[in-house]
Parts: structure tokens; C-alpha cells; sequence
């Protein structure tokens, strides 16, 4: 994203998508809002088609990533109120259809729902790709996450001194969500109150999936399945899936993982079909009514997120539990046969209108 010679100071910083105004920081902090969930769904297919009592590290792995997603959810939350937004994730922007580019990115690739497979690994790295050292802050057309929260926190850190951080900072505490005992994941939850907190709330974005200083595999935490163990960030989690072994002590994104090795058998995972659909399927038929029985399900659970983050932080268990009970609905899709006898379904994502998820399942 370099622009050419003749191009204006002007041009440049609007490609960039620099933030000049409070309202345009509360739009990209909506943004990325959009962002951090866009992950959940593919992240949640290749977990969910894992076949029962098989690769548990990968299982470990999904599932720490998946938690930690949440949190950056969370986090992105905090930072949007604590400007004076609305956070809004009751919406058809929060599901479009997959495959699907990262919300508001340069559009460089686009992320499928598939099963757990390399494939589906190699997408994984593409979403966690950390940042180059010298990569320009992006907050519109970026080519990495990191780049986006660069031109995030550039815009918090110029807004704090011509507005003043008290006028930047001007979003109702209450609606702060704190560090909540039921997140179970690595890292924390921060409240975001001024400058300082957004800082490190974005920091714990960025680190926890691309690593620390754009030179290190650590995020700085604990992995919350081997208490002896540091963790490393997301990029290199799914990177060691897809070498076979294990980061340790001394390991550098240079030199690649050389500990232990890491067990995976691409074979015990449901077939299930790339992108699934609800209208692949004819209307009233098994595998349809599953779906939609599972999008409504999700689009409550986003519709009580959107809660929890507009004044409801008490509703936030709630929330983790909901994101538990799609797991069966999910697992069940996966061992439902397609019409074409070789892929099983699996869940669409698509988003249900509010006046459309109490349809009762007919006997």
C-alpha cells in the first residue's frame, strides 16, 4: 500500500484512513468491533468439525483462541464506549456472507468457513499475519490487523491532545465491562478510562495475536491448558498446527518452533462442505431447519452481547454460556449428511431478522 510519487499528502492520509475527528474514531472502533468477530465464525467451523476424542492439541488451540477473541470483542467495547459510542453487534453487517474479505481491509484475501484442515490453516495465519516493523498504520484498506490498530491508537493519542482526554474520553463508566470470572482465557479484560487503559487494551489485542514487539512469539501470558508453559501468540499457535511442533524457550519467529512435537490427524474431521448454506438446501428439509435453527440461535447470542456492551455488563456470563450452548447445534449439523452423500453440513452464520427468530420448530 505505497502510494505512488504523484499522489497528494492530502490523498495519502485519506487511504490511509487517518482519524482526525472523534466521530471517526468511534466508526472505527465499530469497525473493529466487526473485525474481531468476523474471526468467530471460521475459528468455530474447524473446531466444531473435529470428530470427538481426536486432536486434542488443535482442540486446545481453537479453543484458547476462540476465548481470547471474546476478549478482544470485549476490549473493542470498552474502547467504543469509552468515547461516548454505542456498540452495535445486533446486525447484518456482524454476519455477511462467507467467504468474505476482513471487514473494511485492503481485500487481500478472503475467509471461508471450512473444516479443520490445512487449508483452513493457512487462512488462520493470513488473519493473525503480524504486522511488519516498518508497516505504515492503516485504518482503512490495511493489509494487517496490527496496521489498523496502529492508526487506532494514532488517532487516541492525537485526539487526547487537541481535544484533551477528558473530551476524548467522555463515554459513561458504568458501562466499562470488568475483568469478569467467567473469561477463562489468557490476558485480561481492561477498562478503558483514558488514555493510558486504551493503550494497553489495543496492546493486548495486538499481542495476543501476532506476539510481542513485532519480534517475539510470546504474548506475555500463561497458557491456560499447561500452566508451565508461556504462551505464544495466535499467528504462531496455528503455526505450530501446521509445522508439527511446539515453540519453546529461545524460539524466534526467524527460526520457527523447536520443541516438542504437536500431534494432527487432518482425517478425524467431518467432511464438512466449504461455506455452507441454509439455501442450498430445499426449504422445510433436515439440514435447513438445523441451520436455521442454529442462526437464530447465534443472532440472540449477538443480540445479547449488544446488551451486555450497551449498559449490561452483569449479562456478560450469560454471554460466555450462550457461546457453549451453540456447540451441540454446531456438532450436530457436522454429522448431518448433504445431498450429495460425500460432505456433511455444517453451521451458515447467516443473520435472522429479531422478528424471525422466535419461529417454533414445526413437530
Amino acid at each position: 500500500m505505497k502510494p505512488s510519487d504523484s499522489t497528494s499528502a492530502t490523498e495519502t492520509a485519506s487511504s490511509a484512513g487517518s482519524i482526525t475527528t472523534l466521530e471517526g474514531l468511534r466508526e472505527h472502533l465499530q469497525w473493529a468491533l466487526e473485525l474481531e468477530h468476523s474471526t468467530i465464525p471460521p475459528y468455530l467451523c474447524a473446531l466444531y468439525s473435529i470428530k470427538a476424542g481426536h486432536n486434542t492439541e488443535a482442540i486446545e488451540v481453537l479453543n484458547s483462541i476462540l476465548v481470547e477473541e471474546m476478549l478482544h470483542l470485549t476490549l473493542a467495547a470498552n474502547l467504543l464506549n469509552s468515547v461516548g459510542g454505542q456498540p452495535r453487534l445486533d446486525t447484518p453487517q456482524m454476519l455477511q456472507t462467507y467467504p468474505r474479505p476482513l471487514p473494511h481491509s485492503a481485500d487481500s484475501f478472503e475467509i471461508p468457513l471450512l473444516r479443520f484442515s490445512p487449508e483452513a490453516l493457512e487462512t488462520f495465519l493470513k488473519i493473525e499475519q503480524p504486522s511488519p516493523k516498518t508497516g505504515p498504520a492503516e485504518g482503512n484498506h490495511y493489509e494487517t490487523i496490527g496496521q489498523f490498530y496502529e492508526a487506532i491508537q494514532q488517532g487516541f493519542r492525537e485526539l487526547s491532545t487537541s481535544l484533551g482526554e477528558r473530551n476524548v474520553f467522555c463515554g459513561d463508566p458504568a458501562r466499562q465491562i470488568m475483568n469478569h470470572p467467567f473469561y477463562s482465557g489468557g490476558g485480561s479484560i481492561v477498562a478503558v478510562t483514558d488514555l493510558a487503559s486504551a493503550l494497553a487494551a489495543m496492546a493486548e489485542i495486538v499481542e495476543q495475536g501476532e506476539g510481542a514487539g513485532h519480534a517475539q512469539v510470546w504474548d506475555g501470558d500463561t497458557d491456560v491448558f499447561h500452566p508451565d508453559r508461556d504462551q505464544v501468540a495466535h499467528y504462531y499457535r496455528f503455526s505450530e498446527l501446521k509445522l508439527g511442533r511446539r515453540y519453546q524457550r529461545g524460539d524466534t519467529p526467524r527460526s520457527g518452533p523447536t520443541g516438542d512435537p504437536v500431534a494432527v490427524d487432518w482425517n478425524a474431521v467431518h467432511p464438512m462442505r466449504a461455506n455452507p448454506r441454509s439455501d442450498d438446501h430445499l426449504a422445510g428439509t433436515p439440514v435447513r431447519l438445523a441451520q436455521e435453527e442454529f442462526n437464530r440461535s447465534y443472532c440472540m447470542l449477538l443480540r445479547l452481547l449488544e446488551q451486555v456492551f450497551n449498559g449490561a455488563p452483569q449479562m456478560l456470563g450469560s454471554a460466555f454460556g450462550g457461546m457453549y450452548t451453540l456447540k451441540s447445534q454446531a456438532q450436530n449439523l457436522m454429522q448431518m449428511a448433504n445431498e450429495d452423500g460425500d460432505t456433511t453440513a455444517g453451521p451458515s452464520f447467516e443473520y435472522v431478522a429479531s422478528e424471525l427468530r422466535t419461529v417454533a420448530h414445526p413437530q
